[in-house]
This record gives C-alpha cells, sequence and structure tokens, in this order.
C-alpha cells in the first residue's frame, strides 16, 4: 500500500493522509509532504484537511435526520421551504436537489465565480445567483452534477432546523459520533492542525487560491479527519445514525449511479463513495458494504491523485492484483489488429471516445481532451502513459462493438456508434481576415484566452497555460488540432468582433473582448 501511495509521492503529485481500514481495524494510515511547506511542517495522521464535496454526505444524512423528525419530506417541492423559488422551480424537489436532476445550474460554473469566490456571502445571496436561471432540463429528467443544489439544502436544513447548516452537523452529526477533529472551516477562526492547501504550477507547487468559506457551504464547506471519516463510515452504515429506510434511501441510486450525496457503483463489488475538490484539496472516501472496508485519501494538493490512490488500494485490501503505470510492459500489436479499433465510442450522450490511427499508433482522444497515444500491453487492453487509464476493447461475433476505460477502479463501457471518426476540415482564410480576430478575450476573472497571429497562423494562448493553433472551418469558426474543441468569434453590426464562444467537450462559454 506504501508502495501505491509513494509512486504518486515521488511523481509530486501527491500531500496528504491516506488510511485502509477492514471494519473497525485499520490495516494502513500514514502521512506524507507537508502540512505547510513553508514552515516544512509534516502532514500526520491528525492533520485537518478541507473535504470538498465529501461534505455532501453529510447535508444528504441532515436532511434525512430532519425527514424522520418530521420536519420535511424527500418528495417536498424546493418552494415548500424557499418562498422567493421561481415558477421554474414549482417540479422541483429535494430529492431532485439530493441528486442532482433539478436542472438548477450550478454555480461555481458560472463566469463571475472566480471573483465572487473572494468575499463573505451569505446562503441567501449566493441562491440568487442562480435562482433566475433557466433550468437546464425538466426535473427528474437527466442528472448534472451541481452545488446549487446543496447550496439550497443547506438553505432548507437551517430553515427546518431553525440552526445554521454549522452548528446543525456539529450537534446532530459530529458531537454524537464523537466526531472531535471534524466542523465547518471557516477562515477567521485558528484551527489547530488545519493544513495549509497547494496547487500545481508547472512543475511547482504554489499556494492555492483564497476562497472565503461561506461559498461552498454545505455543497463542500466542511474539514475533517482520516480517522474521523472512517468514525464517519463505521457510524452511518452501522446503522448507528439513521433508521434502516433512512440509509436504504441514501444508498439506493437515482440515475447515473448517484444516490443521496453518494455514488454507487456496482461493478466487480459495491463500493459507496464520493470525491471532493476545493481550492488546495482533493479527496475521496469510499466505503464497500459487503466487507466493510474503508479507505480515505485526503490531499492538500490539488490533483486526482486521491482517486487512484483510493482506487488502487480499495483493490490491494480485496486482494487484487495492482500494476503501477511504469510497470506496464508495452507490445507491438499488428496494424491490421490496430485498424479495426478505429471508431467512436458513446461514454455518455455528450461524451465521446474518438479512436485513430497514425502511422502504426493508436490514439484516443475524449470529448473536449488532448488526443494522447495508447499503447498495447495485449491485443484487446492498452493502456495511456499521461494518466493512470486503461482501454479493452470487447468483440462480439468478430466485430468490435464496444471499449471499457478502467479508471480510478471504475469500469466503463462505451459503445460503439461508428466505425470511422468525424474529421474537421480546414479551409484557408487571408491573413486580412484573421487579423480582425487578434485580442485578448476574458473567459472569467484572472482567466484569458490570447488570440495572436503568427505569419499567417492564429495562435491560442491561455492564461498559465502553452500556446495552441487555431485552424479556420469556417470564416468564424476555428478548430484546433491537439484538443478536442472549437472557438466561435461574434461581432457587431459594424463587423467588429465583440467576443468569442468556447466549446470544449461538455464545456460551453463565452469570453468577452478586453
Amino acid at each position: 500500500m506504501d508502495q501505491i501511495v509513494q509512486h504518486l509521492v515521488d511523481r509530486k503529485q501527491f500531500m496528504g493522509t491516506v488510511l485502509v481500514a477492514r471494519a473497525d481495524q485499520i490495516v494502513f494510515h500514514k502521512s506524507y509532504g507537508s502540512a505547510n511547506l513553508e514552515w516544512d511542517i509534516a502532514n500526520t495522521s491528525t492533520t485537518k484537511y478541507r473535504i470538498g464535496s465529501i461534505t455532501k454526505q453529510f447535508t444528504s444524512a441532515s436532511i434525512l435526520l430532519l425527514e424522520e423528525r418530521g420536519k420535511l419530506k424527500l418528495d417536498d417541492p424546493i418552494k415548500k421551504h424557499f418562498g422567493e423559488a421561481p415558477a421554474a422551480w414549482d417540479s422541483v424537489t429535494l430529492e431532485h436537489l439530493l441528486t442532482h436532476t433539478s436542472g438548477i445550474p450550478n454555480f461555481t460554473s458560472f463566469p463571475e465565480f472566480d471573483k465572487l469566490k473572494q468575499f463573505p456571502t451569505p446562503v441567501t445571496e449566493l441562491m440568487g445567483l442562480f435562482k433566475d436561471k433557466p433550468l437546464e432540463f425538466a426535473p427528474g429528467e437527466k442528472m448534472a452534477y451541481s452545488n446549487s443544489g446543496y447550496v439550497l439544502l443547506g438553505y432548507v436544513i437551517e430553515k427546518a432546523s431553525g440552526m445554521s447548516y454549522a452548528d446543525f452537523v456539529q450537534a446532530n452529526i459530529f458531537t454524537p459520533l464523537g466526531m472531535k477533529d471534524s466542523g465547518y472551516d471557516s477562515n477567521a477562526p485558528i484551527i489547530a492542525r488545519r493544513a495549509a492547501g497547494y496547487t500545481r504550477s508547472g512543475e511547482s507547487m504554489v499556494n492555492a487560491d483564497f476562497v472565503h468559506m461561506s461559498i461552498p457551504h454545505a455543497a463542500g464547506g466542511l474539514y475533517s479527519t482520516t480517522e474521523d471519516l472512517l468514525r464517519w463510515q463505521r457510524q452511518l452504515y452501522g446503522g448507528k445514525l439513521l433508521s434502516a429506510a433512512s440509509l436504504a434511501k441514501m444508498t439506493t441510486p437515482f440515475k447515473n449511479d448517484y444516490a443521496l450525496g453518494l455514488a454507487v457503483h456496482t461493478g466487480k463489488r459495491k463500493m459507496y463513495s464520493h470525491g471532493g475538490g476545493i481550492e488546495g484539496f482533493n479527496t475521496l472516501l469510499a466505503y464497500y458494504p459487503d466487507t466493510q472496508v474503508s479507505v480515505v485519501a485526503l490531499a492538500n494538493l490539488n490533483g486526482n491523485a486521491p482517486a487512484e490512490i483510493a482506487a488502487k488500494l480499495g483493490s490491494l485490501a480485496h486482494g487484487d492484483a495492482v500494476v503501477l503505470s511504469h510497470e506496464r510492459k508495452e507490445i507491438t500489436v499488428p496494424r491490421r489488429v490496430l485498424e479495426r479499433y478505429v471508431g467512436t465510442y458513446a461514454l455518455s450522450p455528450q461524451l465521446n471516445v474518438m479512436v485513430t490511427l497514425e502511422g502504426d499508433q493508436l490514439m484516443t482522444q475524449v470529448s473536449g481532451q488532448q488526443r494522447v497515444p495508447t499503447f498495447a500491453e495485449s491485443q484487446t487492453r492498452f493502456f495511456l502513459k499521461v494518466v493512470d487509464a486503461q482501454w479493452e476493447f470487447v468483440e462480439t461475433d468478430g466485430k468490435v462493438t464496444h471499449v471499457i476505460l478502467y479508471q480510478g477502479g471504475r469500469e466503463i463501457r462505451a459503445k460503439r456508434t461508428s466505425d470511422t471518426v468525424a474529421v474537421k476540415r480546414e479551409i484557408p482564410l487571408p491573413v486580412s481576415a484573421l487579423k480582425k480576430f487578434v485580442g485578448t478575450y476574458q473567459l472569467r476573472p484572472g482567466f484569458d484566452l490570447v488570440i495572436k497571429l503568427e505569419g499567417e497562423q492564429l495562435i491560442l494562448h491561455p492564461t498559465g497555460q502553452g500556446t495552441d493553433r487555431l485552424y479556420a472551418e469556417t470564416a468564424d469558426t476555428f478548430f484546433s488540432k491537439v484538443v478536442d474543441a472549437t472557438i466561435q468569434f461574434h461581432g457587431n453590426p459594424q463587423g467588429e468582433i465583440t467576443h468569442l464562444t468556447l466549446n470544449q467537450g461538455q464545456f460551453k462559454g463565452d469570453a468577452h473582448r478586453k
């Protein structure tokens, strides 16, 4: 287990604390890196970390406790508890909020969020950010992760209980369960053994951006330790907090394997889990109900390492073989075999995997991401070197029908929808036509898209990132050959370019010219 974590520590991708337990017996518990780099203070087993969206489990449990006490019902419309709810929310229920199926847009994705997060903001003002935005879909129709829904749930908890969210969780969960090292984080008080948060800038670590802790609220405002989160899982799933009926509700998925503040994975073995991400911290909490194995990975360094660590430690705890990325051996596969895998595969209705062949090199690209080389370890199974992920191509009756993605302990099947990949066609534009697009466009505060012209080539330079060439698809729409992304420029009646729209995977955003 230590080798699994140390592999990522050596690559400067993880600092934090990790715990694995079987029932109440801790089998692995170790800390890595610094709680404070500037003072060279080491992380320890008692270091307190912001847990980000793991908070949603506690919010879900709080709603269920209030339901047990007759204060509310999961099928209550939100307007019953929030009188200012717009008419568009008439059919939105508390259960829709809990399962991310309300259609209410996610306020942390708004362009103004980076500016907003720096200032104390009451929960009523937070709700005002998205209250008048149109729904993204009819309630219950789809699942789209939304922190807005959990901010609303925090407001409901406060109104139904007559207590602040922080006080309710403290009095009804942390104190009864003996979680003495957990609480609602705040910027002002001195909190003993609280870790500082970091992120990466190139090859260096830097202090993470500031976020006022009034902002994440019931969607991500709590802190905890590895041992306290073990106490939480043992008592939650052991029936010490909720009734059997409430726990069944909490762990029953609705759409996209998401239940109430929990993801429910039912592949090789059942697992309840949730990750968290907030400025300077990433976390992952997992529980395997059939074996009572708990895995906790808390990091004070932004990145995907906690998810990778938790998946591998969970596998190892169950006796599975675990192969680290540098241990995988590449083999040569005949081109005629590789040609059979070329095509488009659907991970979800909005997310495709495009598999292409460049010479004798198989390439994969997920919507909105970079095209990356994929290396064979057998004739059907391939691995990536840029991230710890593997693809396995599956045949049915002699034809490749789908591919399986193995990443972070999950197996995701993607059905083949086409044996070709849509290719964007480049058209030539004169330099005189390209010049009008040159400028700086603000996608969000502190993050610009700079468009330059080098010779006859339009160049994109996002803040803090490398440059990328843009190729014309139409007179005002350009695409990248490195990342699956397009940029469309918009002008006023006078022909002056005023803003652009970036489409990258599931992201779509406007950037106005500065």
